[in-house]
């Protein structure tokens, strides 16, 4: 197990549980950058959807070229080779204004570190209702 990045200040209030990220990109970056990644989403997640502290859930998988596709110009988005596709499930609970915000955050966050072009960040948000969650021992822990 890598080190989890730690300081997020979430209340860590029943329903505001860190969402499950996967991130997809193509093989061949170093860990640092991997790690980088990983650490940026958990900070934006942190800064504007209320997670409480060391509440990662996140899995990175890399792809060959020939397994990872992109649309390199769909809807005016000058994508190149080193997009990362974040898939994020989260319960139904945040606003738009919330969700804009973390997409805001994410792109500035990888921008940052390790240095993604902000075109090269493309998040999907799955929403769920909160009792479809088991987060270990058969219990629906947000279940009302």
């Amino acid at each position: 197990m890598v080190k989890a990045m730690r300081g997020c200040v979430g209340t860590g209030q029943k329903g505001s549980a860190m969402p499950l990220l996967h991130i997809s990109m193509r093989a061949g970056k170093p860990e640092v950058y991997r790690q980088a990644i990983m650490d940026g989403l958990y900070r934006a997640m942190c800064e504007t959807f209320d997670v409480p502290e060391d509440d990662q859930f996140m899995a990175l998988t890399e792809h060959d070229a020939e397994n990872f596709r992109y649309g390199a110009s769909y809807l005016g988005i000058a994508r190149s080779d080193d997009v990362v596709f974040v898939q994020i499930t989260a319960n139904s609970t945040r606003s738009v204004d919330q969700k804009k915000a973390l997409f805001r955050r994410i792109a500035e966050r990888l921008a940052d570190s390790p240095g993604i072009r902000r075109e090269d960040v493309f998040v999907s948000l799955v929403e769920v209702a909160p009792e479809n969650w088991s987060l270990g021992n058969g219990v629906a822990q947000y279940a009302r």
